[in-house]
């Protein structure tokens, strides 16, 4: 449990890092921020494989993910070296190709697991869509934060960047919400279990596990983001800071419960 706990979440925060570095570009910020973001990613991809090897996941049918993630770890390593504004295209080239093994990683992942609730063939497709909107948000979440510190090193840097990073993670909020919802729809609509007898479990038998996943993954996510989006339309770029650090945490708890939740019911929230 722990090591695809482990997997799940830091492969999914790495390769979400990347992913979010698709929304500014180096040639209006300047390369920087891009290698400090990639190196923090490449980090976290390094750590995730190496946990991997020394205790290799025990639901997982398939080696593929691994190979794929380090093929993607490979890539962001090579985009960190090469990153700057007179090699753009290059460096936008092995971006794409470490966001896209990345994903095809996290996806073998979800079709490689094992311990699924049947819900007709649908249950691994699920588990894709989760965890590729949680690949979204707290990647989105932790590169928004990261960003809002880089007005300490450069002052004048136009607000437009962090607003409209803002708002990818506002819609990355919406999305993992939306597929948390998903999964619920198709457990009524397969119903091989009735959803009432799934929420009586989840709300009183995995208590533990449920309500923080709600308050830490949606209410507190959904209350700062508000609060986010009001400090940068004033322009308050270390209250909207202090705030993201806020959310890096909520949401970090909130996916961990999710994890927690996944080997407890079996199901994708």
């Amino acid at each position: 449990m722990i090591s695809s706990t482990f997997f799940f979440l830091f492969s999914q925060l790495g390769v979400g890092m990347m992913l979010s570095l698709l929304f500014i570009s180096p040639r209006a910020i300047g390369n920087s921020f891009f290698k400090f973001a990639s190196l923090t990613a490449a980090v976290l991809l390094g750590v995730v494989l190496g946990f991997n090897f020394l205790f290799p996941s025990l639901v997982r049918t398939s080696q593929a993910p691994v190979i794929l993630l380090l093929i993607s770890a490979i890539l962001t390593v090579a985009y960190n070296r090469v990153v700057d504004i007179n090699k753009f295209g290059t460096a936008f080239a092995l971006l794409v190709g470490a966001i896209v093994t990345g994903l095809m990683s996290i996806a073998a992942d979800s079709f490689a697991f094992t311990r699924l609730m049947a819900l007709g063939g649908w249950e691994n497709w699920m588990l894709l869509i989760n965890h590729l909107a949680a690949t979204a948000l707290p990647g989105s979440v932790m590169l928004t934060m990261v960003f809002g510190h880089w007005y300490l090193v450069v002052p004048k840097l136009s607000i437009d960047h962090l607003a409209r990073l803002t708002k990818v993670l506002i819609a990355a909020i919406a999305l993992r919400i939306l597929t948390m919802l998903a999964s619920l729809i198709v457990l009524q609509a397969e119903q091989s279990l009735p959803l009432t007898a799934v929420l009586r479990e989840l709300m009183v038998g995995k208590a533990m596990f449920f309500w923080p996943r709600i308050l830490f993954g949606v209410l507190v996510p959904v209350i700062l983001a508000v609060m986010i989006r009001s400090t940068v339309k004033i322009r308050h770029t270390q209250a909207a800071t202090g705030l993201l650090y806020l959310a890096v945490v909520a949401l970090l708890f909130g996916e961990f419960f999710s994890k927690f939740l996944l080997f407890e019911v079996n199901i994708a929230l």
